[in-house]
């Protein structure tokens, strides 16, 4: 394949060559992901963009083979998981990257978001992308809890029961939108049957919506970690093999550890009450969402009031949506940010501390230390953004991306 910048690749392969010349999709690729100019400042944190696409991939490969072995009736649906586990070939293993895969996917994710956040990826002009990425982690949310109800051990069925039961507080139509995911009256197999339907359906939903994802980011590049535009070639190199090397890097560390908790501990991330088969009869002790909910359900429990929790629930994943309007400040990074820059450790954990309290029953000290976290929370996306971003002097910014780079490589 022989391509110079500014013209059409030609391709020496004369399939490919056919192939392109009636559907220009490895020109597109060659345009998109090979000679695509990248900022040449790209740090790991960048890697996980990646990462999380081949986590989504792996997904909804085992999650496809599952489906083939699972059966969604109340009375087999525990039972179907028994037997992958012990009797389809290699099932165990499916199910436990499949399991452990979520866990992951979710780890990847939250990262990318921090990243996002800390370097101020959701600003102008990319605001529109930011905005798709916050639906991925909702679409994300939505297909993992309806996943983990599939087990219907004890805690799928009761945290279905429970979750569900929040949309009830809304007014007027909370309760029939309960009485439509139930459908009946209580959770039972026609909400099984539903949650089977929709997590089966979601991850390719996901799918188009990170499509929408890449084509954004496309429009106006990637941000970097100093926050500035590149202002020539000098500031880019192509993406490949610059970036399809580091991201493989990263990637393969990722998965050795990844690969660490799916062969030696599969079930250190779930909770022992799910090998239980569901019993209606049989409230557990305490009754916990997956660990990558558990900040959100701090704030909900944080809330005396039932409308209050759920509104403060919703509220906490609404500012996201936000926060390329709440931020007031003129710059992007962080790194030029001398006061905000410490404010983002503080939130990141903020938000360990609201999950240690929502992985505790609410009781003793766990309910004051959710209430403060909960209004920090609030307090660093409603008043401390605005706020900061107009009283706030940033540093003296470099003239380029390249100077940056070439500077610091001569310190």
């Amino acid at each position: 394949m022989d391509s110079s910048h500014g013209s059409p690749p030609v391709f020496n392969n004369k399939v490919i060559a056919w192939i392109d010349h009636r559907l220009p999709i490895f020109s597109y690729m060659e345009k998109e992901y090979r000679t695509f100019p990248t900022p040449r400042n790209f740090n790991y944190f960048w890697n996980f963009g990646a990462i999380a696409t081949v986590m989504l991939v792996l997904m909804i490969v085992t999650g496809v083979v599952l489906a083939t072995n699972y059966t969604p009736h109340t009375t087999m649906a525990f039972d179907s998981v028994e037997r992958i586990m012990r009797d389809v070939p290699s099932g165990w293993v499916i199910r436990n990257l499949h399991a452990v895969g979520a866990s992951f996917f979710f780890i990847a994710v939250y990262i990318h978001i921090f990243r996002g956040m800390y370097y101020g990826s959701y600003k102008a002009p990319r605001e529109l992308l930011w905005l798709l990425g916050v639906v991925i982690l909702l679409l994300m949310m939505a297909t993992a809890f309806m996943g983990y109800v599939l087990p219907w051990g004890q805690m799928s069925f009761w945290g279905a029961t429970v979750i569900t039961n929040l949309f009830s507080a809304i007014p007027v139509v909370g309760q029939s939108i309960v009485d439509w995911l139930w459908g009946g009256f209580a959770v039972a197999n026609p909400t099984l049957n539903r949650f089977y339907a929709l997590h089966y359906l979601l991850p390719f939903v996901i799918v188009g919506v990170v499509g929408l994802h890449v084509v954004a980011l496309h429009v106006h590049g990637s941000n970097n970690p100093l926050g500035i535009d590149p202002k020539g070639p000098q500031d880019t190199v192509p993406f490949h093999p610059y970036y399809t090397m580091k991201d493989g890097f990263g990637l393969t560390i990722f998965l050795i550890v990844y690969a660490g908790f799916v062969f030696f501990a599969p079930d250190e991330l779930g909770d022992p009450a799910n090998f239980i088969p569901a019993n209606p009869l049989v409230t557990p002790t305490h009754i916990v969402p997956e660990w990558y909910f558990l900040p959100f359900y701090a704030i909900l429990r944080a809330i005396p009031d039932k409308l209050g929790g759920v509104i403060a629930m919703f509220g906490s994943i609404a500012v996201l949506f936000l926060l390329p309007w709440l931020d007031t400040s003129r710059v992007r990074s962080s790194t030029f940010r001398p006061i905000y820059k410490w404010f983002m450790p503080v939130l990141v954990v903020d938000v360990i501390v609201l999950g240690i309290c929502g992985a505790n029953p609410p009781e003793g000290y766990y309910v004051p230390l959710a209430q403060v976290g909960t209004l920090y929370y609030f307090f660093h996306f409603l008043i401390l953004l605005p706020i900061l971003g107009k009283i706030e002097r940033p540093l003296p910014m470099p003239p380029s991306i390249a100077d940056a780079v070439l500077k610091k490589k001569a310190v």
